[in-house]
């Protein structure tokens, strides 16, 4: 398994916000989300809302969810569910660790793999 993309410092992300990272740096076809819960706690998610388009990081985070600006569905942020409707497709998650005051990003590895 690779050691992840540094993608932020840990004080780089607010707790109750979220940093967009840009596909250059995730390598990946979709913007990616980090965000940082209210307890501290990093999560990643695909930044688009699988209901319409909408930035996910631009929503609110509280309680291990964050919920979407445009329609105000609530997905998990730990494995990417929607809590509530209009979404019904869950968003995908991937793995972020946290080392030496570093955020690590595994883009595509799901959370909690």
């Amino acid at each position: 398994m690779s050691d992840g993309i540094r993608v932020a410092a840990v004080e780089d992300v607010e707790t109750g916000e979220a940093l967009v990272l840009d596909t250059a740096l995730t390598g990946t076809a979709e913007a990616i989300s980090l965000f940082r819960d209210d307890d501290g706690t990093y999560y990643a998610l695909d930044d688009m809302c699988s209901h319409e388009d909408a930035s996910l990081a631009d929503g609110w985070i509280e309680a291990g969810e964050v919920e979407c600006p445009l329609h105000a569905t609530r997905f998990c942020l730990a494995d990417g569910k929607p809590m509530c409707l209009p979404a019904t497709q869950p968003v995908a998650t991937h793995r972020v660790e946290v080392r030496d005051g570093e955020v690590y990003l595994h883009p595509g590895v799901p959370a909690g793999s």
